[in-house]
Formats: structure tokens, C-alpha cells, sequence
């Protein structure tokens, strides 16, 4: 298969779903099993209950934000409501596996996977917490009747030479998919504030990773998705991670990048 792996670029879009095709031999033609996967950053998921692991001071009722329970339930009925129906054109019931990032803990995704109209779909979640700063974290939610986890790892992003840097790990998950083996990168890069140097180590931890599932499965088809703060023309996704733009410029081994037409489009946040 020329296209070992799929490289999924959200940080200018924000929302964005893939759609997984794997093929059936069927009365002589092609059937395609439709399956979505999304990315989704939360944008602060905090309760608002005080952590002393976390800093969410902004997210108490008596914090900058005034974050009370009312607020933060109106939150999770909306993401909630959003999350089920991307990708429901094609596929009904939500999402198999949605990545996201900027969540506090592991409970408020307990707490999302429990709120209407999510709680009948049955999702079940991957979660490590993060040495972040903020005390935000990347997670995933799937839906176990859909993708059968087999293993998952949090790894750690360092930068040479600062011993004082915490950011978001990046989650692997790997699982089997309609019959299909995939693996699943969650990322949320450094913030654009910090200089390119910060994503584009971020970048060769991506890659690295991906390279190593590559080479642990022969056939691996594996997302990288996230909210990469970067657009697919910055260094650190087109060269560090090198995903490629065109489906003719991908060779075995290599990365595509979906996103790439959109951005020549204008379209996205910073297009």
C-alpha cells in the first residue's frame, strides 16, 4: 500500500475529520466501509474543582474566569452535541476515535463521554496525564465496539539543553480499526508564542514515534493528529516531519498531509 501513514494537520482549522476508507472485495467491485476520526482541541476542559497537580486557578468559581458548575455543564453539553455529529453526513452515532487536547483530567472526560447525547454512544477513553505547566493534557475518546485498543504510551517532549521545559506529551494508541491495524499520534505542540525551534522538536518526536510503529508493523497505517500550532508550509511539519502535499510526491515509508490543499485554498485561521 503506497500510503503508509496519514499525517493530519488541525492547528489551522481548529475541527477537522478524516475519514478512514478500507476496502472489501465484493460481486467483482470496490465497497467502501466508512469510518470517522476526529481531532478536536477543547479549549480549557477544566472542572472546577481544585486541583493542587493543576494550574486552574482561572477555573474555579472564585477564579478570573468564574467558572461554576453551571458554566462548565453548558461546556460539556455543547462539545457533546458537536462531537456526535461530526461526520454524521456519512456515518451515524459519532466519531470511532476523537484525539483531543487541552483537557485537565481524566475526569472531565468522564464527565464529557457521560453527557448527553455522547453517554448512549458508549465511548471509553485513553488518558496520562501531562507535565504541562498550564496542567493540560491530550486524551482520546473511542468507541470500543468500533476500535479494539491493544496498547497505548505517553511520551515525554524534551528540548536539549532546558531542563526547566514541560509541554504536552504525545499519546500513541494503537488498536484494530474494521480489521485494519492503526495507530493513532495525539498531539498538541508548543504554543506559537514559543519559537519555531519549540515545534519543530516536537515535530521529530512525532516522527520518530511514527517511525518506530512503522517499523514494529509492516503495513502500518497510522493518524498524526493535533493541534499542531504550526501551518503545513512551516518547517517543522514540512520538513521535520515531512508530510507531503501531493499524493504523487509520497513514497513508502513517508507521510501525507491532507491539509495541504485546504491551506493553498485560504482556508483555515491563518491561511
Amino acid at each position: 500500500m503506497k500510503l503508509q501513514s496519514i499525517s493530519l494537520h488541525v492547528g489551522i482549522i481548529g475541527l477537522m475529520l478524516s475519514l478512514l476508507f478500507t476496502f472489501q472485495a465484493c460481486a467483482q467491485e470496490k465497497k467502501y466501509l466508512a469510518t470517522t476520526i476526529a481531532f478536536y482541541n477543547v479549549e480549557n476542559l477544566f472542572d472546577t474543582i481544585d486541583d493542587p497537580n493543576t494550574n486552574d486557578a482561572e477555573f474555579l468559581p472564585g477564579g478570573a474566569n468564574r467558572w461554576t458548575p453551571q458554566r462548565y455543564e453548558a461546556k460539556l453539553a455543547n462539545m457533546a452535541k458537536v462531537i456526535a455529529g461530526i461526520g454524521d453526513e456519512l456515518v451515524k452515532g459519532g466519531p470511532a476515535i476523537i484525539g483531543l487536547s487541552e483537557i485537565e483530567n481524566r475526569g472531565v472526560l468522564e464527565d464529557l463521554i457521560n453527557t448527553p447525547p455522547l453517554k448512549n454512544l458508549g465511548y471509553a477513553i485513553v488518558h496520562y496525564d501531562s507535565p504541562d505547566k498550564r496542567g493540560v493534557d491530550v486524551g482520546l475518546i473511542y468507541k470500543p465496539s468500533v476500535f479494539k485498543v491493544i496498547n497505548s504510551t505517553s511520551n515525554t517532549l524534551y528540548m536539549p539543553g532546558r531542563t526547566n521545559f514541560y509541554s504536552r506529551d504525545q499519546l500513541v494508541v494503537t488498536g484494530e480499526l474494521n480489521g485494519d491495524l492503526i495507530s493513532v499520534i495525539v498531539n498538541h505542540w508548543p504554543s506559537r508564542r514559543s519559537g519555531p525551534e519549540y515545534r519543530e522538536e516536537a515535530a521529530k518526536l512525532s516522527r520518530h514515534l511514527s517511525d518506530s510503529l512503522m517499523k514494529e508493523h509492516k503495513n502500518a497505517k497510522i493518524f498524526i493528529m493535533g493541534d499542531l500550532n504550526d501551518d503545513p508550509t512551516d518547517r517543522s511539519v514540512a520538513k521535520v516531519l515531512g508530510a507531503k502535499g501531493k499524493v504523487k510526491e509520497v513514497k513508502k515509508d513517508d507521510l501525507f498531509n491532507p491539509f495541504w490543499q485546504l491551506h493553498r485554498e485560504g482556508i483555515g485561521s491563518l491561511a
